[in-house]
């Protein structure tokens, strides 16, 4: 439910469409932050009706903006898009006023990729992170949240919500709770990782002996309170130079998500690796990923060497065998 004061005669209006998002399971966080600029711009203009908000208005206020990526000019001008749209439906307006184009997206960032050899040296590394200012097991901790982080394929903001009980060691499962579109997951893990989440946990509750554990932040480093997202960036983005790594031609530098992308793309290897046909499996891949459909966790599908490879292999194996029906 949204906290926001909307000052705005369209106030009432987007906290309906708000609440409406929201009753479908999305979380529209930063969708009601676009709005919010949209409520003190008609606010500050005296735009006082809906009549009043003409294609030029709309215009003047996407401008107002300073928005240099297309893909953050096209986020905010699809907000109001469907905001509009929602007032059609609803016969509060005959037309959207919203007539400019999308801006055109000229460029395509290629996420950086993992190999089983790069994840092991930013892993090593985390574990000599010295504590600082208070923390706590601060090696031990960016240790197995990176190795949750690259292992399974977590949001990092889904990884900061864990709490202690979220870890099933004996049916080997993670609770992933109030995820991208409000929905929990169960997430499996194998052996490796669990070993990892076995440790953390363990070491958790031992340094909260004697109070209550099950709620508190799996990964802390002090006063019970769960990791930032936007510190284990820092983090990561202070270790990554330290890594050498070697980044192909036309491939951004790595950034923390780019873990989430390695999980997707190492799956997709090992299934074409095992002989498995990887179509069978988008779907699991896809639901651990927390996607709402297969089409979003084809994003993360990057191609590599290996993968190509080993797609190589399979569609050489399966022309071999073609071959040898047809002759």
């Amino acid at each position: 439910m949204s906290t926001r004061v909307f000052q705005s005669f369209l106030g009432p209006d987007i906290e309906q469409f708000l609440a409406y998002k929201r009753s479908l399971g999305r979380r529209y966080d930063v969708e009601e932050k676009s709005l919010a600029l949209l409520d003190i711009y008609l606010l500050n203009n005296n735009i006082g009706s809906l009549a009043e908000i003409t294609p030029t208005l709309v215009d003047e206020f996407l401008l107002s903006r300073p928005r240099s990526q297309p893909r953050s000019y096209n986020h905010l001008r699809c907000t109001l898009e469907r905001l509009f749209s929602y007032l059609v439906d609803r016969e509060k307006l005959s037309t959207t006023p919203l007539q400019s184009p999308p801006r055109r997206v000229r460029y395509q960032r290629t996420p950086f990729i993992f190999d089983a050899d790069a994840a092991r040296r930013l892993l090593s590394l985390a574990r000599t992170l010295q504590d600082k200012g208070g923390s706590r097991d601060r090696g031990s901790t960016y240790f197995a949240l990176f190795a949750v982080l690259y292992g399974l394929g977590l949001r990092v903001g889904e990884a900061c919500r864990l709490r202690i009980d979220d870890v099933d060691l004996e049916r080997q499962l993670l609770i992933i709770r109030e995820t991208k579109f409000y929905k929990s997951r169960l997430v499996p893990f194998g052996p490796k990782v669990g070993a990892v989440l076995a440790q953390h946990r363990h070491q958790r509750q031992v340094v909260l002996a004697g109070a209550p554990s099950g709620g508190e932040p799996l990964f802390s480093l002090r006063a019970g309170r769960p990791i930032n997202p936007c510190t284990i960036s820092q983090v990561f983005h202070a270790l990554v130079p330290r890594l050498e790594l070697e980044i192909p031609p036309g491939v951004s530098p790595p950034r923390l998500h780019d873990l989430r992308h390695s999980f997707a793309v190492g799956a997709l290897t090992r299934w074409y690796r095992q002989g498995v046909d990887p179509m069978t499996k988008l779907l699991a891949l896809s639901t651990i990923l927390g996607h709402v459909d297969v089409n979003s966790t084809a994003v993360y599908l990057t191609t590599t060497p290996e993968l190509l490879e080993q797609a190589n292999r399979r569609f050489q194996a399966f022309a071999t065998a073609t071959q040898e029906v047809l002759s």
